[in-house]
């Protein structure tokens, strides 16, 4: 017999979940107590276990689904924002959160290196293309000069990110919007 999908309500309450463990995530780290993931997502801890019976399952589900998200952000945020390089900014931003969230994969799956290779060959595979996108759209549309790769610019962007997690005092998307308007190409006054 073969295995029924997932029902529509079930799939949306485990979207709700992860989305409520990927902020706990942002704010407490991928360590935070599963009490308050429960809490955020209003649901009961059996209900987290259940779906996620360790730690590491949670935390991988949360960056699949986070990649997932970002990559589906880009074409959305291209298509309603009132210029390419805002669409950018817009997603560079989202870029950020997911990456503050993931800070702490590597320890919760310390055993499975195989996994988190797989993990970031997903992340290039799916979210490179999207930056690569929306940069071509900002140099098409002359806001930015050419000349940036997508996988640069997102690695210095992750590298910026570096730190935030041991030291509260900063803040990388400050650092962050310097690098975006060094992108920019100088308007005429």
């Amino acid at each position: 017999m073969p295995a029924r999908s997932k029902r529509a309500d079930a799939l949306r309450n485990q979207q709700t979940l992860l989305d409520a463990a990927a902020a706990v995530f942002v704010t407490s780290g991928v360590d935070a107590p599963i009490r308050e993931i429960a809490a955020r997502a209003g649901v009961g801890m059996g209900t987290i276990y259940r779906h996620f019976p360790n730690r590491a399952d949670l935390v991988v589900a949360v960056y699949r689904h986070q990649v997932d998200a970002c990559a589906e952000a880009g074409p959305t945020l291209l298509a309603g924002a009132d210029s390419p390089l805002m669409a950018l900014r817009q997603w560079v931003d989202l870029f950020v959160d997911f990456l503050v969230t993931k800070h702490g994969l590597a320890n919760a799956m310390q055993s499975d290196s195989s996994g988190f290779d797989a993990l970031h060959t997903y992340f290039l595979d799916r979210l490179v293309p999207v930056c690569a996108q929306l940069l071509d759209a900002a140099v098409d549309a002359g806001e930015i000069s050419p000349g940036t790769h997508a996988y640069e610019l997102m690695r210095g962007i992750g590298n910026l990110c570096i730190g935030r997690e041991s030291d509260p005092r900063y803040d990388p998307r400050r650092l962050v919007e310097l690098l975006l308007k060094g992108l920019q190409r100088p308007q005429p006054s």
